[in-house]
């Protein structure tokens, strides 16, 4: 038994040792099986049922059909078990009282657990108060049965301690929601302000330019005046040039 209970607690187990009845023949003959019997929980006999099949195994044919995780969804607490450990479906966070402790604030999310932890708090001071003064007591004498003053008080403060923790675990939930809820409206507020800057900068850009394309038509000749001519080119005519021109310039440049 110890030993298949550390198998189940291994995290890399070894098959089941059912693995080798998964044959092709096995599952030939559990199709066939159903097919001739679609209700399977019914009694029969396989035997029969599969009297013109050979190699009929001993055991059900039933146990090779997969788990129907159905059954499992309509249990009122659903969970599954893995490496011997029980997970619940559903995750839930069990209350105090579940766990088997004394539970002093209301159970019910919904309902404002202030005042129940605001007497918790009160109780504690006045319990380690009350404490205090049993520790200065003198000690009971060596007759007395009764169990010593302070480790009732000892006790109750263990229990109102375990309330504040559990009270301040359930709220877990919310404290991340209004943790995330803060850094959402953190981050579009630095959006917001990126985006401003970006059209902040646009905008001196665009003026910028502006500014840059009126001094560039200022510097602009005005298209009225026209170009003052040269009076040496004006004076030279164009000479026409021969072929005997261009094969003697051509000759010069050989020699």
């Amino acid at each position: 038994m110890d030993e298949d209970e550390a198998e189940l607690r291994n995290p890399f187990p070894s098959p089941p040792s059912h693995y080798t009845k998964y044959t092709t023949h096995n599952l030939i003959l559990l199709a066939l099986l159903k097919e001739r019997i679609p209700d399977t929980n019914l009694a029969f006999n396989q035997h029969e049922v599969l009297q013109d099949q050979t190699d009929v195994p001993d055991w059900p044919l039933t146990q090779l059909e997969k788990p129907h995780v159905d059954w499992i969804l309509k249990d009122p607490g659903p969970y599954y078990d893995v490496f011997g450990d029980r997970w619940f479906v559903k995750d839930k966070i069990p209350s105090l009282a579940e766990l088997g402790g004394q539970q002093l604030y209301p159970d019910d999310p919904n309902v404002d657990r202030r005042p129940a932890l605001q007497a918790i708090l009160r109780s504690m001071l006045v319990t380690y108060s009350n404490l205090t003064s049993a520790l200065l007591a003198p000690p009971p004498l060596a007759s007395s049965t009764a169990p010593p003053e302070w480790q009732r008080h000892v006790e109750w403060i263990g229990v109102l301690g375990q309330n504040l923790m559990a009270a301040a675990n359930d709220l877990r939930p919310v404290q991340a929601r209004g943790n995330l809820e803060l850094m959402m409206r953190r981050q579009l507020e630095l959006r917001k302000e990126e985006t401003g800057a970006i059209h902040a900068k646009c905008d001196s850009l665009e003026a910028r330019l502006s500014e840059l394309r009126a001094s560039a038509e200022d510097l602009q000749y005005p298209a009225s005046e026209p170009l003052a001519a040269d009076p040496v080119m004006s004076t030279v005519e164009p000479k026409a040039v021969s072929q005997d021109d261009v094969l003697r310039w051509a000759e010069a440049a050989d020699g």
